[in-house]
């Protein structure tokens, strides 16, 4: 008789939650990080810089999930903010250059800790409406979600084999449906890019970024990143812990997060977080039939987010040297089931439309009044909307 000894059992029942730490680190990262870098682009950043930016972020999320997983035995995972990834990539370099942009990733990082220091300030923006929330961020993601239209209209020999790798990960692995997009870019890239000499194909890890703290950058930038950071995945990411059986205090968590993200925006990295949808693939059943096990997954995810986040240069130099209609184009891919959600969520009531699909016109306007961009009075008008409708329901009901 054949009996397996308690360590075998052991490693047994640790590799299903190391598989899902890595399935989560390879499809948030593989999705994603054309986004992130592209989009520190397009705030101003140089391709050091946006290299530099990539390594921070992986670095602070792969210290989290460690950290924190390992001293809560809780499945934490965090990530970094595609919501405001894509939000910055529609947001335009401010006229004093990317220290301004640094200056409001360090305001929105206080505010984040601010928000975990002072309970009633949380719980102020969990009372923005979700419908509008939802809508804002639809709003911001629209612009995005049309750029693989017109690269296939602009480009079709390069943009076609993207979408169609897209479609084809859809019907057969639809979890690698982007990371497949992606790669196939990648691969057109390398193939049709004008790429430097071998010598300056990477960049220094880390180049710190002296922020400039301007009253445009902190309205413009980092007011609506901060709300979308906490509506889109802070919320959201304890809502997905909660479900899965983890009735977790919040505030710790938010407080290690604005910390996180004030380290990694002197090294001009965006805003770091809780995971929403990759949390989900560590701390359900899937990871490990026990809950007390699925811890696990997060430190793997985060030893995999700081090796990738050794590669940053490099991809700064590839992603830099590609067409950029063609990284928007794997950008809008990669959003269509965000802006899908977000228009459901907005729009899933009936008194909630009218100010949600005002702000979602507004956002998507991309209008600039008193220098404050649209993602803002998108916000703003659905409130204002928002408000009027309950005074009206309350009079009705007198």
């Amino acid at each position: 008789m054949t009996t397996s000894s308690p360590s075998a059992g052991r490693g047994a029942g640790l590799a299903q939650p190391i598989i899902a730490g890595l399935l989560a680190a390879i499809v948030g990262y593989a999705s994603t990080f054309t986004l992130a870098l592209a989009s520190l682009g397009a705030v101003g950043a140089t391709p050091a810089q946006a290299g530099s930016g990539l390594f921070a972020i992986c670095t602070a999320v792969g210290v989290l999930n460690i950290v924190i997983a390992w001293r809560t035995r809780l499945p934490m995972s965090f990530a970094w903010s595609t919501p405001g990834i894509a939000f910055l990539l529609t947001v335009g370099a401010p006229p004093e250059g990317f220290g301004a942009v640094a200056g409001a990733f360090l305001v929105t990082a206080l505010l984040i800790v601010i928000a975990g220091v002072f309970k009633p300030f949380a719980r102020a923006v969990a009372a923005i409406p979700g419908p509008i929330a939802n809508a804002m961020l639809a709003g911001i993601l629209l612009t995005l979600c049309l750029a693989p239209v017109n690269a296939v209209a602009e480009m079709p020999v390069l943009a076609l084999p993207i979408v169609a790798a897209w479609a084809l990960g859809l019907v057969f692995a639809r979890r690698y449906a982007v990371p497949l997009a992606v790669l196939v870019a990648l691969i057109i890239i390398l193939t049709v890019a004008e790429l430097p000499a071998t010598g300056t194909l990477t960049q220094p890890l880390a180049t710190p970024v002296m922020p400039i703290f301007t009253f445009d950058a902190i309205v413009r930038i980092a007011l609506p990143l901060f709300v979308i950071t906490m509506a889109s995945q802070n919320l959201p990411g304890i809502a997905v812990m909660r479900a899965n059986g983890y009735p977790i205090d919040p505030a710790p968590h938010f407080v290690a997060t604005g910390v996180a993200s004030g380290a990694t925006a002197l090294l001009g990295g965006q805003t770091v977080n809780l995971a929403a949808i990759t949390a989900a693939i560590t701390a359900g059943p899937e990871a490990h039939p026990d809950p007390a096990r699925r811890w696990v997954g997060p430190v793997t995810a985060g030893a995999t987010y700081i090796a990738f986040g050794l590669t940053a240069g490099l991809a700064a130099t590839l992603i830099a040297a590609a067409p950029p209609l063609l990284i928007q184009a794997v950008a809008g891919l990669a959003l269509l089931s965000s802006l899908a959600s977000a228009m459901g969520n907005a729009l899933e009531r009936e008194p909630d439309r009218l100010p949600a699909i005002l702000t979602f016109v507004t956002t998507a306007s991309g209008i600039t009044i008193l220098g404050i961009g649209a993602a803002f009075w998108g916000l703003i008008a659905g409130i204002g909307m928002h408000l009027v409708l309950k005074a009206a329901a309350r009079r009705s009901a007198q």
